[in-house]
């Protein structure tokens, strides 16, 4: 049993749900954003909120094991490899979006919610780009 690639399998699957839930959190935000229905409001307000608190496990999950793996690696390897840093400052960059999903779950809850849902569906386009950074930083190491 190679303990390194158990290790990153499920860092990769816990990235992989925390996305899916980054994704669509803020697509329910646009629906939010463009509805005038109270029910509708209503019906939103609880969804965002339990998506949100349904992945950030898998962020806190992702997180850790990214560590683990480090480690695991050691101080040499982590030193050298550049990539590695851009890597961390991206899911930095995203863990604070995601803290930000937060603010706007509560902004929402609150019916104080000033932005388009053309606004949210840039912001929607964050994580994407990240994402595609990240995997060709993982998997192709370019420096």
């Amino acid at each position: 049993m190679n303990t390194i690639l158990w290790l990153k399998a499920f860092h990769v699957i816990f990235m992989v749900a925390w996305f899916a839930g980054i994704f669509y959190l803020p697509r329910i935000f646009v629906n939010h954003a463009e509805s005038d229905e109270p029910l509708v409001h209503k019906q939103l307000k609880g969804m965002e909120r339990r998506l949100l608190f349904f992945v950030t496990p898998f962020a806190i999950f992702t997180v850790a094991l990214g560590i683990i793996i480090i480690y695991y690696y050691g101080y040499t390897w982590f030193a050298a490899a550049k990539w590695l840093h851009v890597k961390i400052s991206l899911v930095t960059l995203l863990l604070i979006y995601h803290a930000y999903c937060f603010k706007l779950v509560k902004i929402f809850a609150a019916d104080k919610n000033i932005r388009s849902g053309k606004f949210y569906r840039f912001f929607n386009e964050i994580p994407v780009l990240i994402l595609f950074i990240v995997i060709i930083l993982a998997y192709v190491k370019p420096f």
